[in-house]
């Protein structure tokens, strides 16, 4: 097998088993610790931590412990989380989750890092475009690793199936549900009771366990790789000059237009990301269906983000990016129609499993295109680049939780689809402006021939 291949599938696997693990979690939050609005405010917490860890950690870490071991330091911070809820209260689950914060941006940015420095280190040895490489790189990594959504799930559904089966849901709970859902309603059924403490601890152990098979298949697996300017570097700086330089390089790369407009685009992911997890899975999945459920429902996300991660990888090179763009904002766009007119109900189970999909089909192109489409557009700073990513992102989370206890369903899914609408207008014009700067370096690279070729006449 080609060493940088063996190097993507290692980074993708060990994501694979960490993500089964948080991922089923992080789905289970706002419906198993509803009561007080803890499952909410350990997630907003959480994103809130992602949000100041985006800002000066990333580069940080990455520049000094390089992207192996950024990665696996950040991994720990995910399996304190996991141990966290074994004493599921305010005094575990909030530190734990902010803790997992401030390590979620530099994993995140290392492995972007990684991928991206591996495939143009491949494409320079294959004579390939980097672009191709890159975007095919990501598309491997996102197969592997959406699907651990399916993994995280089943297992949680399995878990959760033993327990004795309910008692069919009120009608008067059900108009509560789905957009119509404004937390007012008092009505407590047998599907939004937790399960019992055994089934509980038995999750979590398998979480934990498979969190730290992560770690240890990264540790002793994944090959360092450094980038070439850091090699002829001179004298390291000392700690606070690296938090310095590396804080303004951060929000110094906001000088670049395409920065601040493409900046909607992570915002737009997280919000996204934070209706499933939390919007859906307890207003749509829980209110009618119950708990059990949940994990099915993020079976077929995840499933279908898992298979479109891999096609959007291979076919973009023919099909370029604003194609996949705009089909990701069209499948989102009619998936929040929906949600908006649909009114949950246990008679239309395959609608649940079918919009979750749909909503997995799009979320494909945010994670494979936009982390490409970053360390393409900012090749020279792509530290700096994914952190403003993963800070953007966080944003979108910390917004979601944020207003998750205050607003309707209804008005969080006009505020998605408000904000889609600015990001796809903000992409476009990005676009714009990288056609016109490929035109002008054509033509002057035209221009310079022709004066060449005028001077060998001359001659």
């Amino acid at each position: 097998m080609e060493r940088s291949l063996r190097n993507v599938l290692v980074v993708s696997c060990g994501f694979l088993l960490l993500f089964t693990a948080y991922t089923g979690l992080q789905n289970l939050q706002s419906s198993l610790y509803s009561e007080h609005g803890l499952g909410v405010a350990t997630l907003s917490s959480l994103y809130g931590a992602v949000v100041l860890s985006s800002m000066f950690l990333p580069p940080i870490l990455i520049k000094s412990g390089g992207c192996k071991w950024t990665i696996v330091g950040s991994m720990c911070c995910y399996v304190a989380f996991s141990l966290g809820n074994f004493h599921a209260s305010w005094y575990t689950l909030i530190p734990t989750s902010i803790l997992l914060g401030l390590g979620a941006a530099p994993l995140w940015s290392a492995q972007c890092t990684y991928l991206t420095m591996v495939g143009q280190a491949h494409a320079r040895r294959a004579g390939r475009p980097s672009p191709d490489v890159v975007n095919q790189y990501f598309g491997i990594f996102f197969l592997i690793v959406q699907s651990s959504g399916v993994w995280g799930n089943l297992i949680s559904s399995l878990v959760f199936g033993q327990t004795p089966r309910q008692e069919a849901v009120p009608e008067e709970q059900l108009m509560s549900c789905g957009a119509n859902d404004c937390l007012m309603a008092t009505v407590v059924t047998n599907s939004t009771q937790r399960p019992s403490e055994q089934l509980i601890y038995t999750l979590l152990g398998i979480y934990t366990g498979s969190g730290i098979l992560a770690i240890l298949l990264v540790a002793l697996f994944l090959e360092p790789i450094e980038d070439s300017k850091q090699k002829s570097d001179g004298e390291p700086e000392s700690i606070s000059e690296s938090f310095s330089s590396t804080l303004l390089s951060t929000f110094r790369l906001f000088k670049d237009k395409r920065l601040c407009l493409l900046i909607l685009l992570p915002l737009y992911s997280g919000l996204q990301q934070g209706f499933l997890s939390g919007e859906y899975t307890r207003s749509y999945v829980t209110c009618a269906l119950g708990i059990q459920f949940v994990g099915y429902a993020m079976i077929c996300f995840s499933g279908a983000a898992s298979l479109c991660s891999l096609l959007y990888g291979k076919i973009s090179r023919y099909t370029g990016r604003a194609v996949l763009y705009t089909l990701g904002a069209a499948t989102h766009l009619s998936c929040i129609t929906a949600f908006l007119l649909w009114r949950p109900h246990l008679a239309q189970m395959a609608i649940f499993f079918l919009l979750s999909g749909l909503w997995g089909v799009a979320d494909a192109v945010w994670q494979t295109q936009n982390n490409a489409l970053y360390g393409i557009l900012f090749e020279k700073k792509k530290e700096a680049a994914f952190a403003n990513y993963r800070l953007g992102e966080a944003l979108g989370f910390v917004i979601a939780f944020g207003y998750s206890t205050l607003l309707c369903v209804r008005i969080k899914l006009y505020i998605l689809m408000a904000v889609l609408s600015l990001a796809m207008l903000a992409y476009g014009i990005v676009e714009y402006m990288e056609s016109r700067a490929s035109c002008k370096d054509l033509a002057a690279g035209g221009t310079g021939q022709v004066e060449e070729e005028e001077m060998q006449t001359e001659m």
